[in-house]
């Protein structure tokens, strides 16, 4: 008996969306489901009042790939905002990534000369091979950025003391003699006007999805309605998290709406000490210039505080740590997934990686193409 669908898709984010909507356009049988009650994955954006809420954090699209740039087009138009984060540390405003802003509020410096001396002054604090996250950053940015705007964050982004954290976690630190705050140094940039679960829903226009089904409650049923699964959920709990369980870090989000027109007046602030109890905090009404779809100026604004926090068992996964231990069991995890001859694995949980925004979905055009025989429109 042939099955109903061609490709079960196991998860709304943007992997799964981009594949059904390359499935779907090859004249394939496809049923997306997802735990959740709402499309999109962490990109998801709930309407308040006019303001598009990021429920899982700040997403901000930028991309070098031209392909993927016109790919998301075709489903969406993208405003022009432009990442420019500030750091607050102990009321000290300081821009964001380190440019010529930052190193004149830091030390007064002018000129790229100036801060380039000032900065290699202060690395060469760190003669030998670094031993530890502080002496990997302070070898790259020197001590008093490290002190001022590295060692709170991360220290609450990671739960630990910056010399108990691995060198590699930082391989590099972005310094840009430049007066340039745009954080990403990317040709394309911007944020889908409408927000983001108005791009999934085109993608997913014409395609079959249920919502509140949980796949690995209702696995056999499921698996027998297709030919294909898809399956971009936390890799180590579809094998029933027999080899042991994957590590992440989580977010947590205290999310008020104010009677106010502007909160901080920016997007995103990084508070970087370390007795600030949250990482940042962002005010959603900024990533559409403060106004609403209509092009009104909205008299209330929402902020969310972020706090980053140990992952355990029924939180969301957000980030893989990134260490030799968790690289070790994803490896073995993969083995048993390249044994599975009808499951594709994919996304940032099914694959173990981070991934931004535009490298999902690049990674996805990807595999659909080699699934659907290079099909890619």
């Amino acid at each position: 008996m042939e099955n109903r669908y061609h490709y079960l898709i196991v998860g709304a984010g943007l992997y799964g969306a981009v594949f059904a909507r390359q499935a779907a356009d090859a004249g394939k049988r496809v049923l997306v489901v997802d735990r959740r009650p709402h499309i999109a994955g962490n990109a998801y954006t709930e309407n308040v009042e006019g303001i598009h809420v990021h429920r899982y954090g700040a997403h901000i699209f930028h991309t070098n790939s031209k392909e993927v740039w016109d790919y998301v087009n075709r489903f969406a138009v993208f405003n022009r905002f432009t990442n420019s984060p500030l750091a607050n540390y102990k009321g000290e405003i300081y821009s964001l990534p380190f440019n010529m802003y930052t190193f004149n509020r830091m030390w007064g410096v002018i000129t790229p000369e100036e801060a380039a001396q000032k900065i290699a002054a202060q690395r060469s604090e760190i003669t030998g091979e670094p031993k530890n996250l502080e002496e990997q950053a302070i070898s790259l940015v020197g001590r008093d950025i490290f002190e001022k705007l590295v060692k709170g964050y991360t220290e609450k982004q990671w739960g630990r003391d910056c010399r108990d954290l691995p060198a590699f976690i930082i391989r590099r630190l972005p310094v840009r003699l430049t007066y340039d705050n745009n954080y990403f140094n990317a040709l394309y940039q911007g944020i889908p006007v409408g927000g983001y679960t108005g791009l999934a829903a085109k993608l997913l226009e014409g395609v079959e999805v249920r919502l509140n089904c949980d796949y690995l409650k209702s696995k056999p049923g499921l698996d027998a309605l297709a030919d294909t699964v898809v399956y971009t959920g936390p890799i180590d709990a579809y094998f029933g998290y027999r080899l042991g369980r994957l590590e992440y870090r989580s977010l947590r989000f205290e999310t008020e709406l104010l009677d106010m027109p502007s909160f901080q007046g920016n997007a995103v602030v990084n508070y970087t000490d370390r007795e600030t109890p949250w990482t940042r905090i962002i005010e959603h009404k900024w990533f559409q210039f403060g106004r609403d779809d209509l092009g009104n100026d909205l008299s209330r604004t929402v902020i969310s505080r972020e706090y980053s926090t140990e992952w355990k068992p029924g939180d969301e996964p957000y980030y893989p740590v990134n260490d030799e231990k968790n690289a070790a069991l994803y490896k073995r995890y993969r083995a048993l997934a390249d044994r599975e001859e009808r499951v594709i694995f994919g996304g940032r949980l099914g694959e173990y990686t981070y991934y931004d925004m535009d490298q999902v979905i690049a990674a996805a055009l990807k595999r659909s193409a080699a699934a659907l025989g290079g099909v890619v429109r």
